[in-house]
């Protein structure tokens, strides 16, 4: 360190405490889960509303919670590596490869222009010229046709007046008017006729811009996600006028594709198994050569015949996309990826950390400024609303002690609460344009389910009061595979009976519209009830139905058909002011499940009292103010303790619970405890 050098950490601690809240450096591994809620943290940091709250210059720096992919986004851009993305929809992932162009040299773009080949017309020839040249080069050449066409008019005028003057002089001593009339006509249709054809072969001549930058702007990004093969690799327009001389010359119809405008630049394609095997196969060699001819994609089409030189296409390839994505790429492409560059699996959630609450709330200031300027501009939250964002990101995070990484879905509640905002002309954005925005903004799976809810309840399916033998109010989410982190709620009732076997082996029947997944949880129930019973169930013949209910996924309801078959066995009604939901292990452990906090929510909304879940699930609970404290959460571990709380009092009841607790293996590790209840 240099004489006079202030060391960083004490400008950081001379600073204003903006500089070091908002630091977009990364963590060094020792933020700790804040236990704070977020509005006693609120009161903590010093802010009044987003305006405060200072952006990076930079969009690398502004990219939240992908810390491994910001820093492999660098490596890449430095070394000029492809990488492969994979993660959920809404995660950032085209903001980390648009901030790749911010790390790229900006002196190596490139003009290409494509000429006319004399020798074939069907071969146009490609050059490249640094960046801003390509419109001198092409102006300077219609210049000089200009001024060369102005010259040859000149001269043809001059001649043809020549021709004219010695035509009056020799009609006039005859006295032929008519043949001086006539002459003149000639004169003028032969001029009009040759000036028109002058330089018309020498603009045939000028070449084309194929892709053109600014000096000093940035390197390209190319967003090719879900283009066609002629957008993606280039194309050749059909001429309609193939001859008679208005034809318009072969250079002139190429059209460059996006392989060619990410010369020097980011090439981004989401989804890259959606492009077909043979553009793959395409793109492949395009990266392995960094040049690739344009020609006709369209056999009907005259481009057909028109095939370039190789065009420079020196991109970094960036493909995106789910985990399906891997089974659809061309093998060879993924193994070009892996073997020059990086493969990287982004989050969807991060640990709610002091820092990254910050983070959020910089998120938060960057979706207000963003639309700035536009006629979608919606003012700044204050700290109400922003409160409240932190708290939806806790909810759609899923996981107690983590926050949300959707922030494309959280970018859409922020813009809806700010235009509610704009419309009441509102200066800051508050907790209850938010609130509305979220009432409104609701996912159509969440529509979907209230709609049903309310179905139910008109049509008296749903029980939420009583006792009944063999039926469990069950509990699902819709939207599970959607993509979707803010997942929907429903009830689920399910209904077992038993009756004994008519012809010898019993069967199990299912209806519901359950999908494979569900099949075989039903059937592994029924083996885990005839160990844990004690009966053979050989004997009956079990009917399960799922009530009004279809396209049922997952082993989310395991306990809720086990607690309705084994009700209907020993005759033992059931609590339907409770509902449950859990997987059960072949042992009879309650395992974890997803969407916990959606499914108790729309428990709540149902009218139901109580909701059994797994142990393990009780850390992810985080319910909506609206319904903390009118519903009982019981946390279990094993499917003894569910029958203990599910089935009314019975003097079969306890020696069933004792005989089940008797035979239930407890293996999993830090499982077991009394049960819990928030």
């Amino acid at each position: 360190m240099a004489d006079g050098d202030i060391p960083i950490e004490d400008v950081l601690e001379d600073d204003s405490e903006t500089v070091t809240i908002w630091a977009p450096e990364p963590s060094n591994g020792t933020d700790e889960v804040v236990t704070l809620s977020v509005d006693k943290w609120m009161e903590s940091v010093s802010f009044e509303t987003t305006e405060d709250v200072p952006i990076p210059d930079r969009l690398v720096d502004q990219v939240i919670g992908q810390e491994a992919g910001s820093v492999v986004i660098r490596k890449a851009a430095e070394q000029r590596r492809h990488m492969l993305m994979i993660g959920d929809p809404g995660t950032g992932k085209s903001m980390l490869a648009r901030s790749m162009t911010d790390l790229l040299p900006r002196d190596a773009l490139e003009d290409v222009l494509v000429y006319p080949n004399e020798d074939d017309e069907n071969e146009p020839r490609v050059r490249s010229v640094p960046a801003g040249r390509g419109e001198r080069i092409v102006r300077v050449q219609k210049e000089a046709i200009r001024e060369q066409k102005e010259k040859a008019q000149r001269m043809l005028l001059i001649g043809f007046g020549a021709v004219a003057f010695l035509l009056v002089i020799v009609a006039i001593p005859t006295g032929d008017i008519l043949t001086l009339l006539f002459g003149m006509f000639l004169l003028m249709f032969g001029y009009m006729f040759i000036r028109s054809r002058l330089g018309s072969g020498d603009e045939g001549r000028i070449p084309k811009v194929l892709v053109k930058h600014d000096t000093e702007e940035l390197p390209p990004f190319v967003d090719a996600t879900a283009t066609l093969s002629g957008s993606l690799l280039g194309d050749v327009r059909h001429d309609p006028f193939q001859s008679g001389g208005m034809e318009t010359p072969a250079h002139d119809r190429v059209e460059p594709g996006a392989i060619h405008r990410a010369n020097k630049g980011v090439l981004y394609i989401d989804e890259i198994n959606l492009l077909r095997l043979e553009e793959q196969q395409a793109l492949l060699t395009a990266m392995q050569e960094r040049a690739f001819p344009i020609s006709g994609r369209s056999e009907r089409s005259s481009g057909a015949l028109t095939k370039t030189e190789p065009v420079p296409c020196d991109f970094i390839l960036i493909a995106a996309g789910n985990l399906d994505a891997i089974q659809g790429m061309h093998p060879a492409l993924r193994s070009r990826i892996r073997g020059y560059g990086y493969e990287v699996y982004v989050n969807s959630e991060m640990p709610d950390t002091n820092r990254n609450r910050k983070r959020l709330i910089r998120f938060i200031a960057q979706e207000v400024i963003r639309d700035i300027g536009s006629s979608r501009e919606i003012p700044h939250f204050d700290k109400t609303g922003v409160g409240l964002i932190l708290r939806e990101a806790q909810r759609r995070a899923g996981r107690r002690g983590k926050l949300s990484l959707r922030l494309r879905e959280l970018g859409g509640l922020v813009r809806i609460a700010g235009d509610l905002a704009a419309e009441d002309g509102a200066p800051y954005v508050t907790d209850q344009h938010v609130l509305a925005a979220r009432s409104i903004a609701k996912p159509l799976e969440q529509q979907v389910a209230d709609r049903m809810i309310e179905r139910r309840q008109d049509y008296a399916l749903i029980v939420n009061s009583g006792n009944r033998i063999g039926r469990v109010n069950g509990l699902a989410v819709l939207g599970a595979n959607s993509g979707l982190s803010d997942f929907s709620g429903i009830m689920l009732p399910v209904e077992a009976l038993v009756t004994p076997s008519q012809g010898g082996g019993g069967k199990i029947h299912a209806t519901g519209g359950l999908s494979d997944l569900a099949k075989e949880s039903v059937t592994n129930v029924s083996a885990v009830i005839k160990k844990l019973t004690g009966k053979d169930i050989s004997d009956y013949d079990i009917h399960i139905q799922f009530v009004d209910t279809h396209g049922v996924d997952g082993d989310s309801a395991s306990i809720t058909i086990a607690t309705a078959i084994i009700s209907a066995l020993e005759s033992i009604p059931i609590r339907q002011d409770l509902a449950m939901t859990g997987s059960l292990s072949v042992r009879g452990e309650v395992l974890p499940i997803g969407g916990v906090t959606a499914k108790i929510e729309a428990a709540a909304r149902s009218g139901v009292k109580t909701v059994i879940i797994p142990r393990a699930n009780m850390q992810d609970v985080l319910l909506d103010e609206q319904f903390e404290g009118n519903v009982e959460v019981i946390a279990v571990d094993t499917l003894d303790e569910v029958m203990q709380h599910a089935l009314i009092t019975h003097d079969k009841k306890e020696s069933l619970v004792d005989r089940l607790g008797s035979v239930i293996d407890r293996l999993t590790p830090g499982l077991t405890g009394p049960t819990s209840t928030i």
